[in-house]
């Protein structure tokens, strides 16, 4: 169970290093500084809106402080020193709850500025991270920009990895087609393979063939010149053969029969 729990562990351990966006965490704990900050803020607002309350109730305690200390003279004034000592009392007794409001005003004042202080301070702590987290993103995105580029040139990233593949199954199939190719010209010139279309010919009818086309050819040529030269006889004993033969035999045997006449 140890041993499946630590693998488990381990797995889910790569699996988030793997899924993790550093760019992320960073925007997320500068969030999270964010939110402090405001909670600090709140804080010291809170406790100058508790200040202010203190200081408001202090004036009106003062100011009845202040009336009592008058009726009190006024009635002496006119001979009435018992409601003169009964405004003194109550004078006294309000001046014992304005000591008690103004340290409670003192304290609140000095919790104030120390909350004052820890949001400057943390208001610039959140100032220089977010300086920092703009600074490492710009260079982990150069980074990773880089990386690609770099994967992309040497071939070892996925997708171009993909594609030399495709072009290694291209290249082997383009070869095999032209081996194919070449074998089947070899056998068919070879005779190993008939030619089912009647087109192809050995070695011995291409070079008759190509005899006779040359023949073919001087005899155009010598018609041609003898119909250039006027001459018909000529042109008859190259059309003839064997006929022209005969003609020259019987034009040989006419001046015999000339001279026996």
């Amino acid at each position: 169970m140890k041993r499946m729990g630590m693998i488990f562990r381990a797995k889910a351990n790569k699996a988030l290093d793997r899924a993790e966006d550093p760019r992320e965490t960073l925007d997320y704990s500068y969030q999270k500084q964010l939110e402090l900050l405001q909670k600090v803020r709140r804080g010291v607002a809170d406790v100058a809106t508790s200040r202010k309350r203190l200081e408001l109730q202090l004036n009106q305690l003062q100011g009845q402080s202040s009336k009592l200390e008058d009726q009190g003279r006024k009635a002496l004034a006119l001979g009435r020193e018992d409601l003169a000592r009964e405004a003194l009392s109550r004078r006294a007794a309000l001046q014992q709850q304005v000591t008690d409001l103004e340290t409670q005003h003192q304290t609140l004042q000095g919790e104030e500025e120390k909350l004052t202080l820890a949001a400057q301070r943390l208001q610039a702590k959140v100032d220089a991270f977010r300086t920092k987290k703009e600074t490492i993103k710009a260079t982990y995105t150069a980074a990773q920009a880089q990386t690609r580029i770099a994967e992309s040139f040497s071939g070892i990233s996925e997708e171009m990895s993909d594609v030399g593949v495709a072009i290694q199954r291209a290249e082997d199939k383009t070869a095999q087609l032209q081996a194919r190719a070449g074998a089947i010209d070899e056998l068919l010139a070879s005779g190993a393979l008939d030619d089912q279309s009647g087109l192809a010919k050995d070695d011995i009818q291409a070079e008759l063939d190509r005899l006779s086309g040359g023949t073919d050819v001087e005899l155009e040529l010598q018609r041609m010149k003898a119909e250039l030269a006027g001459g018909p006889a000529s042109q008859q004993a190259i059309e003839g053969g064997t006929g022209g033969s005969t003609d020259a035999t019987q034009q040989q045997g006419s001046p015999h029969k000339f001279d026996k006449q």
